[in-house]
């Protein structure tokens, strides 16, 4: 691929997911930002809050969008979306109507239709929530969020506040969805997510340490990531959380090259 093969009508928006920031000089996204940069995308991110619902990370991803359009002259952004900033992308587009101003949304390993093991921890007392939510909360606003709401934004991975949330916010005409997923081949094969994996499976079936296949399937589905040999592709491994390809037994496969692709295939339809 030459150096312009990412350079997309539109600019790029990375939207991150829950519990992390975009903060300077550590990326969420890894080696992402710089490799699309350097096949000619003009890269932005989202700068919501790491523990906000998702509305209200809707409100700041708009407001950013706006600035991003006022500063480029451009008429449209291109979303790239981790886990929960899918679900924010979706609620700007279509909730808080900003269609016109958003050439596509791709969402990578989003919990489109909820979690049912978040249904089965949503039955412990809600006590235990609001204790953790309490000291979220605190450390989020110490490292910059503005609205952190632990207790809401946990209840908003179950499969009941999902389909109404899908019911209320259909895909916005004008949009170009895309979808993927990814999977751990088994839980040693990351031992960031192992515990998260194994729990999961069990009650689910196959992930990638926090969202199935079936939760992330959307508009425009794509693919499911799955890695090389027995190593899978884990919900950290998406955005490149350890700077470098995944490798099995000889074999390589580098996450980085998926973004590419994203963005090349973007430029090819005109976004």
């Amino acid at each position: 691929m030459n150096e312009l093969d990412c350079q997309t009508r539109y600019p790029i928006l990375l939207v991150h997911g829950t519990g992390f920031r975009d903060v300077k000089g550590i990326s969420y996204w890894g080696r992402i930002p710089k490799a699309l940069e350097a096949h000619g995308a003009a890269v932005f991110f989202g700068g919501q809050d790491s523990w906000a619902t998702v509305e209200k990370n809707a409100e700041a991803l708009k407001r950013r969008v706006l600035e991003i359009l006022q500063q480029t002259g451009c008429e449209k952004v291109n979303i790239i979306a981790h886990s929960k900033g899918g679900l924010e992308a979706r609620y700007l587009a279509s909730s808080l109507g900003m269609g016109q101003s958003i050439a596509s949304i791709t969402m990578i390993s989003t919990p489109n239709r909820g979690s049912k093991t978040m249904d089965v921890l949503a039955r412990l007392p809600k006590a235990l929530f609001r204790i953790a939510g309490w000291f979220v909360n605190g450390w989020c606003r110490l490292i910059g969020d503005k609205h952190p709401d632990f207790f809401h934004a946990c209840f908003q991975f179950t499969t009941g506040w999902a389909a109404a949330f899908n019911e209320a916010n259909p895909d916005a005409e004008g949009v170009v969805y895309r979808s993927y997923a990814g999977v751990m081949r088994s839980c040693r094969s990351d031992m960031l997510m192992w515990w998260p994996n194994f729990v999961i499976s069990l009650f689910e079936g196959e992930n990638d340490g926090l969202v199935t296949p079936e939760s992330a399937r959307w508009t425009g589905f794509q693919e499911v990531w799955r890695g090389v040999g027995g190593r899978g592709v884990s919900h950290m491994d998406e955005v490149d959380v350890r700077r470098r390809p995944l490798t099995y037994r000889g074999e390589s496969f580098d996450l980085v090259d998926c973004y590419i692709k994203m963005a090349a295939e973007l430029k090819l339809q005109g976004l």
